[in-house]
């Protein structure tokens, strides 16, 4: 974590922001430059907590700040603790302790033992640029709150970045969530990710969420969550390019010549589309890139040298073949389209689900055209398995989406996701 301080701007700054709003402080607009309300408020949380109220974000507040982004602290017992009084602590419910410590007995509390306490607040922040790290985060703090998820890495990235999982539930009826293919489309992470995380709050508390009875999906499903198949393009995308990137020339020349990744690319670290990476029609998206301008590896389009080439799709192809997916979902951004066929191998009952999809999200069922209908994650899952496959596209406008679109998108998606645990 670098020294944040007045004139300071990035993903790190806008990440600050959201959690000095969360907290009850005024950082002014969330917008990644550190202005003078946003020190402001770095002195108001720093007197609070104890700190040299200096307004600059040095490695003491950073690790004081830190506890809050992960959303739980780990708290030693002390003589006469009880549960409520803890949670008073920590502005925290005694049931998100509970479930944080399997096995915790509130009746016999042992002093000198160590608990985590969830902070009263959500962890997924849904008004900032989610990139990589904000991601392995959030995750670890689900992990932390409800331990009795399963978290995981199914594979890496060029640069090494784990491509995590996360499933819920632990029934029979598999079914697969990925998002962020495309590096611009990653307002597509988040929604998975706040997701997952209002999924095991009302799991927890045995709610309904929209009729949907979560304990029995919980019991009768199991979904699988990848929510950033291409880390390296988002953070291309979303902080730039570091000049510690092994493949830093061959970008820029890969990107026009450009330095600014931030308006046009899509593809993975190699200028590869992961999305025109699979290996179903590759050979006639591979034809097709002449058409679009398209002669190797650049920000879109660029099938790669031969299907599978990518360390992420090899990675997603794996971790489809492990399991026995009944259907899958493939988050795109924009256009509040839902694509569903691949030729004639759709399975008979792709359209009659995909209908329902529409039904729920207020989207249109549409067929794809052109290049954007060969090497497709939903294809290759059609053609592989003969099962329902879909892509969705949310939003609306020009890639990448404001984070402000973020409520209306989720908010079209739930029940969509919900639905398709279920069908």
């Amino acid at each position: 974590m670098r020294t944040l301080k007045r004139g300071s701007r990035g993903t790190d700054v806008m990440e600050i922001q959201a959690l000095l709003k969360k907290l009850g402080y005024d950082p002014g607009p969330i917008d990644g430059i550190y202005g003078a309300q946003t020190e402001n408020a770095v002195r108001e949380f720093q007197r609070n907590n104890g700190l040299v109220a200096d307004g600059i974000i040095g490695p003491n507040t950073y690790k004081v700040m830190e506890k809050f982004l992960l959303g739980y602290d780990n708290y030693t017992i002390q003589p006469g603790d009880t549960l409520y009084n803890i949670a008073r602590k920590y502005y925290t419910q005694v049931y998100r302790i509970l479930v944080a410590n399997p096995g915790l007995n509130p009746y016999n509390l042992i002093p000198g033992e160590s608990i985590v306490v969830p902070y009263g607040i959500d962890i997924v922040d849904t008004n900032i640029d989610y990139t990589y790290d904000v991601l392995r985060r959030d995750i670890e703090g689900l992990k932390k709150r409800y331990p009795f998820i399963t978290v995981g890495s199914a594979g890496k990235s060029v640069l090494g970045k784990d491509l995590y999982y996360i499933r819920l539930g632990v029934g029979p009826n598999e079914v697969f969530y990925n998002a962020a293919h495309h590096s611009l489309e990653w307002i597509t992470s988040p929604l998975l990710m706040k997701f997952t995380e209002n999924f095991l709050n009302n799991y927890v508390l045995g709610r309904e969420i929209r009729g949907y009875n979560v304990p029995d999906i919980w019991s009768r499903s199991s979904i699988y969550i990848m929510p950033m198949v291409n880390p390296d393009g988002v953070d291309l995308v979303l902080n730039g390019l570091s000049r510690d990137n092994p493949y830093y020339n061959q970008l820029i020349t890969w990107n026009n010549g450009s330095t600014d990744f931030s308006q046009t690319w899509q593809a993975n670290n190699r200028g590869v589309d992961l999305n025109h990476n699979y290996n179903a029609s590759w050979q006639l998206s591979k034809d097709a890139e002449r058409l679009y301008g398209v002669y190797g590896p650049g920000p879109t389009r660029y099938s790669g040298p031969f299907p599978e080439s990518e360390p992420e799709t090899q990675t997603v192809v794996k971790f489809t073949r492990d399991h026995n997916f009944r259907l899958v979902l493939a988050y795109h951004s924009q256009g509040e389209v839902i694509y569903w066929q691949y030729g004639d191998l759709t399975p008979p009952e792709s359209r009659r689900i995909g209908e329902l999809f529409a039904e729920v999200s207020g989207y249109t069922l549409s067929e794809t055209v052109g290049i954007a209908s060969y090497a497709g994650y939903k294809d290759w899952f059609i053609e592989e398995f003969r099962r329902p496959g879909y892509t969705i596209e949310v939003g609306r406008g020009v890639n990448p989406l404001p984070i402000s679109q973020f409520d209306e998108i989720y908010n079209d998606n739930e029940e969509l996701l919900l639905l398709a645990s279920t069908i």
